[in-house]
């Protein structure tokens, strides 16, 4: 459960701060934008940090899909685009690809 806790905040937090340097860049907005921007990414790294695994490699692979699905919601409830058919059929995809990679039984290290 703390992955997915971790997992939802890293993609709230990311979403965040990359959208700070759009603002910036694409909209017009201050430069001011970056300073929260900057420090959500670094919260968004930090989080990623207590997912249960012991590789970070997997951990990123596995945040992937919970991103992807965020970054969906983002347009959809911020930027008023509704995600289609295909956007939720590959939000799926990729969120059972996450389950499977962190929840898959494996054997203990040596």
């Amino acid at each position: 459960m703390t992955s997915w806790l971790a997992f939802a905040g890293a993609a709230v937090l990311e979403i965040v701060g990359c959208f700070a340097f759009w603002a910036w860049l694409r909209l017009g907005q201050s430069v001011l934008w970056l300073l929260p921007g900057m420090a959500a990414l670094a919260g968004f790294a930090a989080l990623l940090t207590i997912a249960e695994s012991p590789l970070a490699g997997r951990a990123y692979a596995a945040y992937g899909g919970i991103y992807i699905t965020a970054a969906l919601l983002w347009g959809w409830l911020v930027e008023g685009h509704r995600p289609d058919g295909w956007d939720v059929t590959g939000a799926v995809i990729c969120l059972i690809g996450m389950a499977v990679i962190l929840f898959a039984p494996r054997a203990m290290p040596a």
